[in-house]
């Protein structure tokens, strides 16, 4: 199944490790770093053009990606288990 995250973008949910509150994950300086690593890496999508307010990591084949969102947390778990 596909979930929808926002400005045309559309991910396979089997992909998807986790989907994160970007507020309260990052009161933790591990996430910081985790998210900046990757952003120097290249491996952060950011799918929106407001107030961004979650993360999701996905594992795609050899390579992970983090999609920076514009919807909650809980509203993407409901897209998700909709169907």
């Amino acid at each position: 199944m596909y979930l929808h995250i926002g400005m045309d973008t559309v991910i396979n949910t089997e992909s998807i490790v986790g989907i994160f509150d970007l507020d309260n994950a990052t009161l933790s300086y591990k996430t910081r770093d985790y998210l900046t690593a990757a952003q120097n890496k290249g491996k952060i999508i950011n799918v929106c053009s407001d107030l961004p307010k979650s993360f999701i990591v996905c594992k795609e084949e050899e390579d992970q990606k983090i999609y920076i969102c514009q919807l909650s947390p809980a509203t993407l778990m409901k897209r998700a288990y909709s169907y």
